[in-house]
């Protein structure tokens, strides 16, 4: 991959200078008019502090104010003006193509008895999940995101597929967004069930044993309008059942006095123990949370209660639980 993107990359300076010596660039004899930019007398105090922020009407969604998103089709048309200007462009971007038109296959792996890997056939906007039944039967599309929307920005972002292999828990992510809403497809019959997950980031799906449903976290239901502005707190931990609304969902775990913490899951090989790992941002020193399965009405149990140091869950024998850990090991 790297001696690809390598060549590619000198591929592309050579052709940069190449052009340069046989033509000059005429993008900068464009006069650039810039769109004026208004600005609102928004002053915030932290800690004593009174901070000025005129732009502050620029955080403002696009998809649900207007002036903001004039301000962006604005500053687009004077972006692509300059960039249309560059005799040059057309080229590069065939030459780039023709380097990047290849097939892209993903390492299979097995899951519930079949076999799944991704596959792009060299310009598509998204990969596609490919199965196979075994080895040596022929493989079948599963799931193609490329026929989720017209402009091909809607996205496989997760799957979970269940025990009994009968069910593909999947995620849908629309223009590159953190928010993902899971849907679960029947495999054999490739039904698409009416059962669905939303406001759900940075999580995936944990399937129990008995594949009748799964674990997952998600944040509260924004208010209207507010979806890609809203704060990421309070997450919290739910158990879903295959057939059933997502108001029904069962609680699982929450920290309400803790509201920036974020919790990652994982259910063990055989079951009995899902595994939550609690995360602050971008820090990878965690806590550890259990909660055994065999128990429904037992309270999750804290196993690490500090952010000192790295664990990834690895699996259990009985009471044993086993974690890669970066506690006391050298430097």
């Amino acid at each position: 991959m790297h001696r690809l993107l390598s060549n590619a990359l000198l591929t592309l300076a050579l052709i940069c200078g190449q052009l340069a010596c046989s033509s000059p660039l005429k993008a900068q004899d464009v006069k650039i008019t810039y769109p004026a930019t208004k600005t609102v007398d928004q002053v915030d105090e932290f800690h004593g502090t009174q901070v000025a922020d005129p732009y502050r009407w620029l955080e403002d969604d696009v998809r649900v104010s207007k002036e903001s998103a004039a301000w962006v089709e604005a500053q687009n048309a004077v972006t692509f003006d300059y960039l249309k200007a560059i005799p040059q462009r057309e080229t590069i971007r065939q030459r780039m193509t023709e380097l990047w038109n290849y097939e892209k296959i993903g390492a299979p792996f097995r899951r519930g008895g079949r076999y799944y890997f991704s596959r792009n056939d060299g310009l598509q906007n998204q990969n596609v999940l490919w199965m196979q039944e075994t080895l040596q039967s022929e493989p079948t599309v599963l799931l193609d995101p490329n026929s989720w929307s017209t402009d091909g920005t809607t996205a496989l972002s997760g799957t979970a597929f269940s025990d009994d292999g009968r069910f593909a828990a999947y995620a849908v992510q629309q223009a590159g967004s953190d928010w993902n809403t899971w849907k679960v497809m029947d495999i054999e019959s490739r039904k698409v069930l009416d059962d669905e997950i939303r406001w759900v980031k940075f999580s995936g799906a944990e399937w129990t044993p008995d594949s009748r449903g799964f674990f997952y976290a998600r944040y509260p239901e924004p208010a209207d309008g507010a979806a890609f502005q809203s704060l990421n707190r309070d997450m919290k931990v739910y158990y879903h059942r295959i057939g059933t609304p997502q108001s029904s969902d069962v609680l699982v775990y929450e920290r309400p006095d803790q509201p920036d913490w974020g919790f990652q899951l994982s259910v063990s090989e055989d079951g009995r123990y899902l595994i939550i790992t609690v995360w602050v941002g971008t820090d990878d020193r965690y806590r550890i949370v259990v909660k055994d399965l065999r128990e429904p009405y037992g309270l999750p149990r804290e196993l690490i209660s500090n952010f000192e140091n790295e664990y990834s869950f690895v699996g259990d024998e009985g009471d044993v639980l086993f974690f890669q850990t970066n506690l006391n090991a050298p430097n």
